[in-house]
């Protein structure tokens, strides 16, 4: 396993927390837990996890505004948040993807099921892979999570930022909507095809029309 792969496990209820904690430092994972949103964001900071387990009812501070916190720090902002919690209803799920979560679980979790997200989702946390992408005048760090364009820098919302880094990864590959979805959004199931074209227009808007070409019937790419 690549390192460093690091979890932070936030739930109120210490028999979850232990279960989880013991399945995934059996999985080779560094893991850290905490017990309340306040709690979590202290942790987050300081062990800047890329995994964050977050329950969504606790004391001291709900899982919904814990992550919005934790989303202040730029050093988080690649952290993938996935919510663990037994409110099912549309509202609170829609609130936590508000927030900044990736991903949202209903209770109980099932622990093979979880492993195997977490495993998918650290596949595409490769290491190695580029962090910094030069096409002429703009220019994308990954690792401080920055635009220039013309040497002036310019701010993307985080999903903005990830499709823009995703084409511009390859240029002059034709990502597929199906590629662009599953890189980007994961298993976020509420997000629907038009959502990809709002984000390509924005881009458009902020950077210029001239480096994003659409495959019609296919989907998007970058020409440098």
């Amino acid at each position: 396993m690549s390192s460093p792969s690091k979890i932070l496990i936030v739930d109120d209820d210490p028999d979850i927390v232990e279960i989880l904690r013991y399945n995934l430092s059996l999985e080779g994972y560094e893991v850290k837990t905490a017990l309340n949103g306040k709690e979590a964001i202290k942790k987050a900071n300081l062990f800047l996890p890329q995994i964050i387990l977050l329950d969504v009812m606790m004391p001291e501070m709900n899982g919904i505004d814990a992550c919005s916190k934790i989303r202040q720090n730029p050093s988080l902002n690649n952290s993938h948040v996935i919510f663990l919690s037994a409110r099912a209803e549309d509202f609170t799920q829609l609130a936590a993807f508000d927030a900044g979560g990736d991903d949202y679980i209903s209770k109980p979790v099932k622990p093979k099921i979880l492993l195997k997200k977490i495993s998918s989702i650290f596949k595409r946390i490769n290491p190695n892979k580029i962090v910094k992408i030069d096409l002429g005048n703009i220019t994308i760090n990954k690792t401080e999570y920055k635009v220039t364009v013309n040497k002036k820098e310019i701010h993307l919302p985080r999903k903005e930022f990830e499709l823009l880094f995703l084409l511009a990864s390859t240029p002059n590959k034709v990502f597929s909507r199906d590629e662009i979805m599953n890189n980007v959004w994961g298993n976020q199931v509420i997000v629907g095809d038009r959502t990809i074209d709002v984000h390509i227009r924005k881009l458009r808007e902020k950077l210029g029309d001239l480096y994003f070409k659409t495959i019609k019937g296919v989907g998007y790419k970058i020409t440098p």
